[in-house]
């Protein structure tokens, strides 16, 4: 079937009769629009990779400032039995001409899908695409004090805001990579152990100081929330602040070194506690429909990373 057809394609596109059965309004062939005669729907067709500045709102700060971040967009779209193609620069024209002024926001996503689905089409006669899919990828930087001396600095939140318009229902998806410090409970323990036995003279290995292992960790977390709610991602931060309260930091002086080491010292965390933390945390959260939740530790002992997946689970919900 594929060599059949592709012999098809290479005939028409190499004809020298020059009579191409359609034409775009500058006279040039536009092959993209010939029927298909296989009978074969395609799920999604579209674009990756497609670079752009986009505006946020930052609505963790009190002055609300609108700033410009750079975007790795996703545009997606369903392509029925018959149809051959899709104009696949109208995609990337209808995303530049909605993000060029207005900061991103549900409304503003909502448009961009509806244009997807109507302006896609190439006759006017033509029933709107059923299935639209915007994906935006970009790194979220926010304000982080420091703890204990007063500076501050930039942290930057990798980020993705995922939309899907199926007919005429929107779902709204946000993920965070969000970076931690874990500190071993198991190698603390045996660190604390150690030190006591050398005080107690019990054994006379070492120098009496033993250092427990830890390591950046990183939790990566999916959230489902309602379209019509805020931009999400300044407060899933915090939430994901609150569960894992050893988060690296962007500006440390010496007195904020000593407060993360007592920080890590008072939350040593296995990936199997950072599970259950974000389970109790997200699960209790109103705004949040539902939620997934991967986990891994770089491991500093092992070569290897210790890894905890962990989700909501309801029925045809994330996993």
């Amino acid at each position: 079937m594929a060599r059949i057809e592709n012999q098809d394609i290479i005939t028409k596109i190499i004809s020298k009769k020059n009579h191409f059965p359609i034409k775009d309004e500058k006279g040039l062939s536009d092959y993209q629009k010939l029927p298909d005669k296989t009978g074969i729907r395609i799920q999604e067709v579209g674009i990756t990779r497609f670079r752009i500045p986009v505006l946020f709102e930052h609505i963790e700060l009190p002055e609300r400032p609108i700033m410009n971040h750079d975007c790795i967009a996703s545009m997606r779209i369903n392509l029925k039995e018959g149809k051959t193609g899709i104009n696949m620069s109208r995609l990337c024209a209808i995303l530049q001409e909605e993000t060029s002024n207005i900061p991103l926001d549900h409304i503003l996503i909502e448009k961009i899908l509806k244009r997807f689905q109507w302006e896609m089409r190439d006759e006017e006669n033509e029933e709107p695409f059923e299935y639209t899919h915007l994906i935006l990828e970009f790194n979220y930087p926010m304000k982080q004090k420091s703890l204990k001396s007063g500076n501050w600095g930039w942290q930057y939140y990798p980020s993705k805001i995922e939309s899907v318009m199926n007919k005429n229902q929107m779902d709204l998806f946000y993920t965070v990579d969000y970076e931690y410090s874990s500190t071993c409970p198991c190698s603390l323990s045996l660190a604390q152990q150690y030190e006591y036995e050398y005080a107690q003279g019990l054994t006379q290995e070492g120098n009496g100081i033993a250092t427990a292992h830890a390591q950046r960790s990183r939790a990566r977390v999916t959230v489902q929330i309602a379209p019509e709610e805020e931009f999400f991602i300044p407060y899933l931060v915090e939430l994901l602040r609150k569960a894992i309260p050893t988060e690296t930091q962007s500006m440390v002086k010496r007195i904020d070194e000593q407060a993360f080491a007592i920080l890590n010292g008072m939350n040593p965390i296995f990936v199997e506690h950072v599970a259950r933390r974000l389970h109790q945390i997200l699960d209790n959260e109103s705004k949040i429909l539902d939620w997934k939740a991967e986990i891994e530790h770089f491991e500093s002992l092992h070569s290897h990373n210790a890894f905890a997946k962990i989700y909501k689970g309801i029925k045809g919900g994330l996993k």
